[in-house]
């Protein structure tokens, strides 16, 4: 009698284990860290690549939703995201009867979309190389069935990822600008950079039925007479700056502006010579403070994977939202029109970004991702911000992604690349998107 219950005991054990050898892995023990590495790592190389704001947003999104599809398919308290957004793609289902990591077939799939999508593809092969030789090590044959499924679902993500029309948008035409009409945009200094992406808004969107579904009300109409409110808020700019220069360098308003800087080309001449300073995007900014709350919330691997992904999703949405106004009001930058009807000398206390100037792009991705992350973690969910800890800035704190949200707004005012209807009515646009993708991911509080 003994023996025969031994025997059903461990038929039963075996039984367990053959219907889903892919939960044995607490050999390999990937962790919520592992996955914040990772992605680490893809933010440095599109800074050192130099990314435009939207293309590194896109980045985000792509490598983020391929790992985070995987970890769907094995948490029964998640739900496919491609089933609620503008996706044409059939993920490969995760087999069971093979011993595989879904965390790792994750990891794996995150790195090859993100390799595929930037430059320097070999920084990231030796960073990948590094986590294979490990992980194989350790058990070469939950890596080798990991390692297959995770490359067949980034396959089935570069299919996809292919037609999102951004290989069309790169053979598209240069942005006209028109020097005549004043009110329109002009490149400005120090390099007068083409406008970039001019085309972005015909990037296929993952939420959004069309890149005006939240068209921003119109800014204050162009004019320079005093009594005018475009007017006022031109001498608005040009008067902030000017205070500033007067309460010194180590002013509040100073240190907001240098903050939320996240220019990731700003341009630097002494003399003859020429030199870039490479910074974090405004959404790579954001992808940070996801970073913080997820440490500090202490997400496990598959909750970090789901907040990277939503707010990544969300960024990259209100990029195509707010460079479809960007380009339909083409609007000037204040510096241009300070320079050429007030003040020939001044300059803004940020370098002016090579795009027109209405809405402001970090009060939209700002609004956005502040929505989101207060789903996700809270209305009253107070942090030390230290993304730009590694610039050389100190770390600021926040009583909620709101309150960070607000500042970063405001911050476009006093280093003087935005006037305030941008600021305000992008915030507005970011805010009212970010709602929309909360309830089209139907995002759940974690």
């Amino acid at each position: 009698m003994r023996k025969a219950l031994i025997l059903l005991l461990s038929m039963a054990i075996f039984s367990s284990c053959a219907d889903d050898k892919n939960t044995n892995v607490e050999a390999i023990n990937i962790s919520a860290a592992d996955y914040h590495a990772s992605l680490d790592q893809i933010t440095n190389i599109m800074v050192h690549d130099i990314f435009s704001p939207p293309v590194a947003s896109r980045i985000y999104s792509y490598s983020n939703l391929a790992a985070y599809e995987i970890v769907a398919q094995h948490n029964p308290e998640l739900e496919s995201l491609t089933k609620r957004i503008n996706a044409d793609i059939s993920i490969p289902i995760l087999d069971t009867t093979k011993a595989i990591d879904y965390r790792m077939a994750a990891l794996i799939a995150q790195l090859e979309i993100g390799k595929t999508l930037i430059f320097s593809e070999v920084e990231i092969t030796n960073y990948r190389d590094s986590l294979f030789v490990s992980w194989k090590e350790n058990n070469e044959e939950i890596f080798t069935n990991s390692e297959a499924y995770g490359m067949q679902v980034a396959e089935a993500f570069k299919n996809w990822i292919d037609k999102d029309n951004y290989k069309e948008t790169r053979t598209m035409p240069k942005f006209s600008v028109y020097t005549e009409d004043v009110s329109r945009w002009q490149p400005t200094p120090p390099t007068y950079m083409d406008g970039i992406e001019p085309h972005w808004m015909k990037i296929r969107p993952f939420t959004l039925d069309s890149a005006s579904q939240f068209k921003p009300e119109p800014h204050p109409e162009f004019s320079m007479d005093e009594g005018s409110d475009f007017y006022k808020e031109l001498m608005e700019v040009y008067e902030v700056r000017n205070q500033m220069d007067e309460t010194g360098n180590k002013s509040e308003e100073m240190s907001i502006a240098k903050f939320w800087d996240c220019n990731p080309y700003v341009s630097t001449q002494r003399g003859h010579l020429m030199f870039a300073t490479k910074k974090i995007t405004p959404g790579g900014h954001w992808i940070g403070i996801t970073k913080i709350a997820g440490k500090r919330a202490n997400l496990d691997f598959d909750k970090t994977v789901y907040a990277y992904t939503a707010t990544s999703m969300g960024i990259a949405d209100a990029f195509i939202s707010c460079w479809d106004e960007k380009y339909r009001s083409n609007l000037v930058r204040p510096e241009t029109l300070i320079n050429k009807y007030i003040d020939d000398q001044w300059k803004p206390v940020l370098q002016t970004p090579p795009f027109p100037e209405y809405t402001s792009g970090h009060s939209v991705v700002s609004g956005a991702s502040a929505e989101i992350l207060t789903q996700l973690f809270g209305d009253q969910f107070q942090f030390l911000d230290d993304t730009e800890v590694r610039y050389g800035l100190p770390e600021r704190e926040y009583t909620s992604f709101r309150n960070a949200a607000q500042e970063a707004a405001l911050s476009r005012l006093y280093g003087g690349i935005h006037y305030r209807a941008a600021i305000e009515n992008g915030l507005d646009q970011g805010i009212d998107l970010g709602k929309h993708v909360v309830n089209t991911l139907n995002l759940k509080a974690l």
